[in-house]
């Protein structure tokens, strides 16, 4: 650097003044300089650099300059160093530093192969695996695990980080413990909160509410790419048995990044990937109430829908399998045939009857299931041929009988209101989509209030199906989240729920049209019964005890923040749980134009807005439900 550049700043060789020097040649051999000194130096102030490469990683992980000048030598003897000279660490605010070491690692290898190859052959594995051995704290494990999965990602790259045999056993063991290790050694005791972990979390802008939520945030993150890592090796059937002990496979289902990160496969996405061979699909098989759970995210309304749906094909597909599975998983996709394209899978309902076609040896109810499901296709094929003057009268007989059903609700003849419903389907043309998504609707309102929670929710999903956008159809998803919420399936609920109030607040119908953005009642207090039920630190809350606050005599359990979200909901007109409330669905809503555009990409992550929908939807919409309507 220049004579009038060294007199402004008082260190010698700072990094900030090497970015500014102007002549390229001597930028780079000063930086190479920086690079190669520092770790070997003692100076206060070295985390200001390290905190300006994080940003710099961050904001430009593609560009080469830096890799090329030795960043992953850099920052492998960074965290080396903290990790063997603990007074070092504990000087000036040099704890920060293996933490971002280990980002900066993480960022340069997300998108480049190449930059992957470097940092291997720099020697960035050994310490990252002794911080993802929890050698310092969860926060670095955090982010240790993230680097290594982006190195495992890539074929160059797998077998460096499979070489050390620790790593999967490691990431296993971080995947069923990560919630439970971040509120107990976080979470819990506000008062006992390392003071560099909440800056990290918070970056200074906030108190202790800000800090438990981002904890939820970051734990969920842990362990998320702690399946991200494990995924890269299930891939390799020579790890299957190691990932297919029961213990971690029977807690797949319910690792799920929540509503602070939903945008993660978690659970389900790594169960995808082993279903895949057949070494896997044998444990999955064979793990108890995995069947179930797949049935019931496979309903689901969420961007990972189609994984469990493939994997339940998978497994009726496998014939060492498929008896072990087949009566629990034929009525589920029975329920699902009438799926046209869930995001980018095309004709998926054609492939579940397939499947479905090819099956044997099962029970009597699950094969009478699958033959109404091929008559229904066949009865498809026939109306085709049909004069449109027939279809009309099938039509105008089922709404004949539909309203018959209707009246016999509304005097209180629920059971034959159901029955009437069923007769109206059974006229109903195939191809008259939305009456049908109107008749399951309906039906599935009367096994609510008949207290039959499993047939409402076949019906809900029914309809859900035949409605477009497919899962959009406000009422089925409110009755489903009702359904769910009597069976006690919390995260199930939660989900209908909120896609509910984001259905009504996108809606042109009058009867379910925001009404001064706020949320009713009903809809308010299930949202907040299923989120403290779904909390991701219950199970560990309960294990440990609730939160300790200074001053305060009791515990707290539950995610207390999470309701002062919707303190600003106003009073409803609706006082109980609105299940005798949600009137029947009586003509056909008109599908607002363009509206099923916004859904066809919706499992991309790419599409923001639909991705963060969720968290959105829990400030306060207004819905009324239609009083014509069940």
């Amino acid at each position: 650097m220049d004579k009038a550049s060294s007199q402004e700043c008082p260190y010698p060789g700072c990094f900030f003044c090497v970015m500014k020097e102007g002549n390229p040649s001597k930028r780079r051999s000063c930086i190479l300089k920086f690079f190669r000194d520092l770790p070997s130096q003692d100076d206060d102030g070295q985390v200001l650099p390290i905190s300006g490469l994080w940003n710099t990683a961050m904001a430009h992980p593609n560009d080469p300059e830096f890799i090329e000048l030795g960043i992953f030598e850099c920052m492998s003897a960074l965290i080396w160093k903290g990790l063997k000279n603990r007074r070092w660490l504990s000087h000036d605010q040099n704890i920060y530093i293996p933490y971002y070491a280990a980002h900066i690692i993480g960022s340069y290898t997300m998108n480049m192969e190449e930059f992957a190859e470097r940092a291997v052959e720099a020697g960035v594995i050994p310490p990252l695996v002794e911080l993802l051995r929890g050698r310092l704290t969860w926060v670095e494990q955090r982010v240790a695990v993230r680097a290594l999965g982006h190195l495992a990602t890539y074929s160059s790259t797998f077998p460096a980080v499979a070489n050390h045999g620790e790593i999967l056993e490691l990431a296993i063991q971080l995947a069923m413990s990560s919630l439970e290790i971040v509120y107990s050694h976080f979470y819990q005791y506000p008062d006992r909160r390392l003071s560099y972990h909440c800056d990290l979390l918070t970056r200074g802008m906030g108190g202790v509410e800000m800090e438990s939520r981002k904890a939820e945030e970051w734990g969920s993150q842990l362990q998320c790419w702690s399946l991200q890592l494990i995924n890269c090796f299930a891939f390799k059937p020579e790890f299957l048995p190691t990932l297919c002990k029961p213990e971690f496979l029977v807690n797949l289902p319910v690792m799920w990044g929540g509503l602070v990160n939903e945008n993660s496969p978690a659970g389900i996405g790594l169960l995808r990937t082993i279903c895949q061979h057949k070494l896997g699909r044998g444990p999955v098989s064979a793990c108890p109430g995995m069947i179930e759970a797949l049935c019931n995210i496979a309903r689901s309304s969420d961007d990972w829908q189609y994984m469990a749906i493939e994997c339940l094909l998978w497994l009726l597909q496998d014939p060492n399998t498929s008896h072990k599975v087949i009566d629990k998983a034929v009525p589920t996709l029975v329920d699902l045939a009438e799926i046209t394209n869930l995001g980018d899978h095309k004709k998926l309902g054609d492939s579940i009857v397939s499947v479905l076609q090819e099956c044997s040896s099962m029970g009597n109810r699950a094969r009478e299931l699958i033959e109404e499901t091929v008559n229904s296709r066949q009865r498809l094929k026939w109306e085709k041929s049909m004069p449109k003057e027939d279809l009309h009268i099938k039509q105008a007989a089922a709404l004949v009988v539909k309203l018959e059903g209707n009246s016999l609700f509304s005097s209180g003849d629920i059971a034959g209101a159901a029955e009437k419903y069923s007769e109206a389907l059974s006229l109903c043309p195939m191809r008259s989509k939305k009456e049908r998504v109107v008749l399951y609707s309906n039906r599935a309102q009367c096994h609510l209030l008949l207290q039959q929670p499993l047939v409402a929710i076949s019906d809900a999903t029914r309809a859900l199906c035949l409605h477009n956008p497919v899962n959009r159809h406000a009422k089925s998803l409110w009755r489903r989240a009702q359904a769910y919420d009597m069976l006690g399936l919390a995260k199930e609920s939660l989900l209908d729920a909120i896609l509910f109030i984001n259905e009504c607040s996108q809606s042109n119908d009058p009867d379910l049209s925001m009404r001064q953005n706020k949320v009713p009642d009903y809809a308010e207090r299930l949202v907040k019964k299923q989120m403290r039920a779904a909390w991701l630190f219950k199970e560990a809350s309960l294990k440990h005890g609730g939160v300790h606050r200074k001053g305060e005599e009791r515990e707290v359990y539950g995610n207390e923040s999470d309701d002062s979200e919707w303190e600003t909901a106003s009073e409803s007109d609706i006082g109980d749980d609105g299940r005798e409330h949600m009137g029947l669905d009586d003509e056909e809503e008109e599908e607002e134009e363009g509206h099923g555009e916004k859904w066809k990409n919706r499992e991309k992550s790419s599409d923001k807005n639909e991705k963060n929908s969720a968290k959105g939807m829990r400030h306060g919409y207004s819905i009324k439900l239609a009083e014509d309507e069940i």
